[in-house]
């Protein structure tokens, strides 16, 4: 009797310790693993060649070829490739593609401030080599169209729009991609979403650029830098606002992406 005793306390200790380490390998692996800068940085500047490209592109393309892409055509393509860049390097980077998204979360003190310079100059290089990338496309005189960003009207009312575009879009940011009560996995289509509405209800009156990169790399790129003031200022305050705004009405400061342990309807298909 004493040595089944024995054998029996030996397999409770055994199992004990096989659930110990099955904790202990779950903790691990809900623990995000940290990105190195440099691959943060990598990702950025794909990202933001990449949607600025597809953006400025369907600028051109509704310029030159008798406007076969349509004005709102021109807002749904802005929404699908920030919604489809978000979701490519959305865990590598945070996908900002927006010195303004960027500078509003190291305010809000979810970025450390000291890799904004890198995100920012990434940004701003990505956006100018799409711009470029664009100009070198199409040299010939008529096809050669900026497709930048200029007030339509007065630059008070661009910079007005401006301010309530970019603090409506980090709103929404911080709504769906930094609250761990929010459903992380549809971050990217939100977010697109609010791009594509900006742009049709604002890009008549400021462009719509809400992102300094954007509207820099195109000035830069054509030499044209009408306005350039309110599309480098208004997008930082009004993106800062958003976020400060969204600060208020938040239940907790977990650090972002600790949503990735939270639950969702996703996730609840996934058990069932």
């Amino acid at each position: 009797m004493a040595g089944i005793t024995m054998k029996s306390e030996d397999h409770i200790l055994s199992v004990n310790n096989i659930n110990a380490d099955f904790i202990t390998n779950k903790d691990s692996a809900n623990t995000p693993i940290p990105v190195p800068l440099m691959h943060k940085l990598i990702a950025e500047l794909f990202g933001t060649y990449f949607f600025v490209f597809a953006g400025c592109t369907s600028i051109l393309v509704f310029k030159d070829r008798d406007q076969v892409i349509t004005f709102p055509g021109i807002a749904v393509v802005w929404g699908l490739t920030l919604m489809v860049m978000i979701y490519a390097v959305g865990h590598i980077s945070g996908a900002h593609l927006n010195p303004a998204v960027t500078i509003a979360f190291a305010a809000v003190k979810r970025l450390p401030w000291k890799e904004v310079p890198g995100y920012v100059v990434v940004q701003i290089i990505g956006a100018t080599l799409a711009n470029g990338t664009l100009r070198l496309l199409f040299l010939e005189g008529k096809h050669d169209h900026f497709v930048g960003t200029v007030p339509s009207g007065s630059d008070l009312q661009a910079l007005v729009v401006e301010l309530i575009i970019s603090f409506y879009l980090m709103f929404v940011v911080c709504g769906v991609a930094t609250d761990n009560r929010a459903i992380g996995e549809l971050a990217g289509l939100a977010i697109g979403s609010t791009v594509l509405l900006n742009v049709l209800f604002g890009g008549q009156i400021s462009g719509s650029s809400m992102n300094p990169a954007r509207s820099l790399g195109s000035a830069v790129v054509w030499n044209k830098y009408t306005g350039i003031w309110i599309y480098l200022i208004a997008p930082v305050v009004g993106a800062s606002a958003g976020a400060w705004a969204y600060n208020l009405i938040r239940l907790d400061n977990k650090p972002v992406r600790e949503i990735t342990k939270t639950g969702s309807f996703l996730k609840g298909f996934g058990r069932n």
